[in-house]
């Protein structure tokens, strides 16, 4: 498991054996973010120095490790089923908007997907079989929290559409049911509401999901009051797993897809599931 944590020094990304409980630190001598794992499970990249001489590296969990040759302005990476093959997203800087590469050959062979001079892309993420990549755009701009879109284009870039609003610069991720027939995410209910712009606690959101094959968004999440965040599919695809915020009181709960029942996962405040894959 790849944690990252808030220290004093920096963020820093930890690796846990959860077998072993055993912790080693793969990057030691600077700040370290955690972008994605390698589709083997075998390692992960990350970026790293990001106030000294920024870069993105690959860390393998048996202490290897290595530079990843692309801009050091990459703020988001997302990994294809293929091992050496991955997406990188960059921005040279506010009201400059941001650009998608695809990069082969663990990075010293790219090419641009898509570029867009007035959003930020983010949370770019692959279909289960590799041939599509959805993604999020928030606007370029000072607002912190706005809203965004959710789009899909192929994997060589083409064919790029919006596929409904979303909630943006929350930081919350779109996710591919596991049949990729589905993708479930966050939409921001008070879209009206200017104060939601600037303040994190007067979002109003509900999870949706949108069918690849007729565009249908479905509502899966009702609240009028209260946030969720990142929904999390079961392996078998008939259950999201989501934090709800309601009165600054976060709880796990779950959603059955096929029946529509809501539950609370188990009762106090909890955060952040996680599902096993045996």
């Amino acid at each position: 498991m790849a944690i990252e944590l808030s220290c004093p020094n920096g963020q820093t990304v930890l690796f846990l054996n959860t077998d072993s409980a055993s912790v080693t630190q793969p990057i030691v001598d600077s700040d370290s973010h955690f972008l994605a794992w390698a589709p083997d499970g075998q390692s992960i990249y990350l970026k790293a120095d990001s106030l000294g001489a920024p870069h993105v590296g690959r860390a393998y969990t048996d202490g290897k490790k290595g530079l990843v040759p692309i801009l050091e302005f990459t703020y988001d990476l997302a990994s294809s089923i293929n091992q050496s093959e991955f997406t990188f997203t960059l921005s040279r800087g506010l009201g400059q908007g941001s650009e998608m590469y695809l990069s082969e050959r663990d990075g010293r062979s790219s090419q641009p997907l898509y570029a867009d001079p007035y959003h930020y892309i983010s949370f770019a993420r692959f279909s289960p079989d590799g041939t599509q990549i959805a993604f999020l755009k928030t606007p370029d701009t000072q607002t912190p929290f706005t809203v965004g879109g959710l789009w899909l284009m192929n994997r060589d870039g083409s064919n790029a559409h919006k596929l409904a609003d979303a909630d943006a610069g929350h930081g919350y991720a779109a996710n591919w049911s596991p049949d990729g027939k589905r993708i479930a995410f966050v939409v921001r209910e008070n879209f009206e509401d200017k104060s939601a712009d600037q303040l994190s606690n007067r979002l109003i959101s509900n999870i949706y999901t949108v069918g690849l094959d007729t565009g249908t968004l479905t509502q899966i999440t009702f609240l009028e009051d209260g946030r969720v965040e990142t929904p999390s599919w079961s392996p078998d695809g008939n259950t999201l797993a989501f934090n709800v915020v309601i009165n600054d009181r976060m709880e796990v709960r779950v959603a059955e897809i096929t029946t529509g029942e809501i539950r609370s996962l188990v009762p106090g405040s909890t955060c952040c599931a996680a599902w096993m894959r045996k």
